[in-house]
């Protein structure tokens, strides 16, 4: 007889655990540098319209999904309408699969920064002094791929003890923890000399930055940020009980998910400012510009490593659900949980390897221009995620259509104004908004 499938022990732990996966490196990493590139507080008022219009409604399609199927992402599909809709199960999990790959490097960094911080590595060195060593950190054959290892052997760990004794007890206790951490440096920046300019950029609005290109940025940052598309949510939501309201769930993630990505912009902008560095500095701000702050700022010793730290957790709670949608993917099918889970993280941590080495001896291997990181990057973010994500919203949108709505409201409530917004959104204006990213991203 085959075993009852895992639930969450409570609500909460599955608010918390989502909320966890769409926390990452896309909210601490990439947020705060987006945003200084398009135009700081511009960018900030359209990522807030598009994550609690569109991306909210995706979101809460997909763990609609997997509340109704009780099923892997392969089979949830299947379950509500016909076979050909596998496809967009199987989209999600190789999205997942891939991301996992190249993410465990970059999260990798983050332990060796946490380390570096800690013992004074960057103690007197300018900021080009810090970017050569950066760029002899990443690009050493060996360093990286035992950081890599190290992070991947910690997510495996976590996804090993299951959904309610693994991912909802770390994640009860990690994401308290992140908040605390990033409420610190939120404190510490905007009471330095000079943070008023970076408080100014990132929340007063210049509305002349405004344009198409600040708009496609913010529309693919949200949709990311938010881990839509990669099969995470609907995993997630298939370990929910009939009774959970998820609507309320849905609205509480993306706000939980929204808030970490603001603080850090708090965190982050002010203190970049207030020593008169560049906002624009791209993926370099977290790795470079921030340690030439961390270094130079009062107290910078136990706040830079107080930074990776929080960066590390982040990174931790969405790569176990990334882990995730593919190990239920085959204890649904008779496999069991720990050789599963530690067969799929070995396979994850070879993939990650010549992410890995493309940053240093293979540099000048390249496949359609780009690096092997970059090249999965650029497959996921900008082809296979907007793919996804289009499909879900026309699959619930138009093919469960009124069913999706009766799958959010409880028994005896009848579907209101926000269930009739939410399904025209589905409908309409998501599939419109993921095609101009997808022909963004491709152009």
């Amino acid at each position: 007889m085959d075993a009852p499938r895992e639930k969450w022990h409570s609500r909460i732990g599955f608010i918390v655990a989502a909320a966890g996966s769409a926390v990452g490196l896309g909210n601490i990493w990439k947020f705060p540098y987006i945003t200084g590139e398009n135009g700081g507080a511009a960018f900030l008022l359209l990522y807030l319209a598009i994550v609690f219009t569109i991306g909210l409604s995706v979101l809460l399609a997909e763990v609609a999904v997997g509340r109704a199927s009780q099923s892997d992402a392969l089979s949830a599909f299947k379950v509500l309408g016909h076979k050909g809709w596998t496809v967009v199960g199987a989209i999600g999990l190789t999205v997942a699969f891939l991301i996992l790959s190249f993410y465990s490097v970059i999260a990798g960094w983050t332990i060796a920064y946490v380390i570096k911080s800690a013992d004074g590595a960057f103690s007197g060195l300018d900021i080009g002094g810090i970017g050569d060593s950066f760029v002899g950190f990443i690009s050493d054959p060996w360093q990286p791929l035992i950081y890599q290892a190290v992070f991947v052997v910690l997510t495996v760990f976590v996804v090993l003890k299951g959904v309610a004794s693994g991912i909802e007890r770390v994640s009860k206790i990690l994401m308290p923890v992140l908040f605390l951490i990033l409420l610190a440096l939120v404190a510490r920046s905007m009471t330095l000399p000079g943070a008023e300019a970076g408080l100014k950029f990132f929340l007063s609005p210049d509305f002349s930055k405004i344009n198409g290109t600040v708009f496609m940025a913010a529309l693919g940052q949200a949709f990311f940020s938010l881990s839509i598309g990669m099969a995470a949510m609907l995993t997630y939501g298939s370990y929910l009980d009939r009774d959970t309201r998820i609507g309320r769930s849905a609205w509480y993630i993306v706000s939980l998910d929204t808030m970490v990505a603001v603080l850090a912009g708090l965190a982050i902008l002010p203190a970049v400012f207030a020593f008169g560095l560049d906002p624009e500095a791209g993926p370099a701000l977290t790795f470079i510009t921030l340690p030439t702050v961390f270094q130079a700022m009062p107290g910078g010793a136990i706040f830079g490593p107080a930074f990776f730290v929080l960066l590390l957790i982040a990174a931790l709670t969405s790569s176990v659900s990334l882990l995730e949608p593919l190990v239920a993917l085959f204890c649904d099918r008779g496999f069991g949980r720990v050789p599963t889970t530690i067969a799929i993280g070995v396979v994850t941590f070879l993939l990650g390897v010549p992410s890995s080495l493309s940053q240093g001896i293979w540099a000048d291997y390249k496949l359609f221009g780009m690096g092997f990181l970059d090249l999965l990057d650029f497959l996921t973010a900008n082809i296979m995620l907007p793919i996804s994500g289009l499909m879900v919203a026309i699959f619930v949108g138009w093919v469960l259509g009124p069913r999706a709505a009766s799958e959010v409201t409880m028994d005896g409530e009848h579907p209101g104004v926000f269930l009739t917004l939410w399904i025209f959104i589905l409908r309409f204006v998501a599939p419109v908004a993921i095609l101009a990213i997808l022909i963004n991203g491709l152009m």
